[in-house]
């Protein structure tokens, strides 16, 4: 059997392109089947499939303001806080001693920009998020 099978490619090898194509239609149509082999890739979220085109990056519109650390000039940060928001002295001061607290929340990119600048001129270490 190995033999008649080494000489079933020796013959297939001097198939051209075209022939080739020609047995591969002829063999899905007896045996109802596809050429096409299943290929099994790893997918990585967020990566787009080899040769598809590239999904456009959505640009975020909507960020948060969070405080990491007041800093050394808390009361300084504390009063910029206010300014930001329409919080208390009591509330603006508790928010300024919690890490992660979040001083504006769903606000627009210029917006938010300002607000970072104003609270680390204050001393405040901030991000956006």
């Amino acid at each position: 059997m190995a033999a008649n099978l080494e000489q079933l490619v020796a013959a297939l090898s001097e198939l051209t392109v075209l022939e080739a194509a020609q047995l591969v239609k002829m063999l899905e149509e007896k045996w109802g089947v596809s050429a096409a082999a299943p290929v099994a890739m790893a997918v990585v979220p967020g990566a787009a499939a080899p040769g598809a085109p590239a999904e456009p990056v959505e640009e975020k519109t909507e960020f948060d303001v969070v405080i990491k650390d007041a800093g050394p000039k808390k009361i300084e940060v504390i009063k910029a806080i206010r300014q930001l928001t329409n919080l208390g002295l009591s509330e603006a001061k508790t928010l300024a001693e919690t890490p992660g607290g979040k001083v504006l929340s769903a606000v627009s990119k210029d917006a938010a920009m300002e607000a970072k600048k104003k609270l680390e001129e204050a001393g405040a270490v901030v991000e956006l998020a």
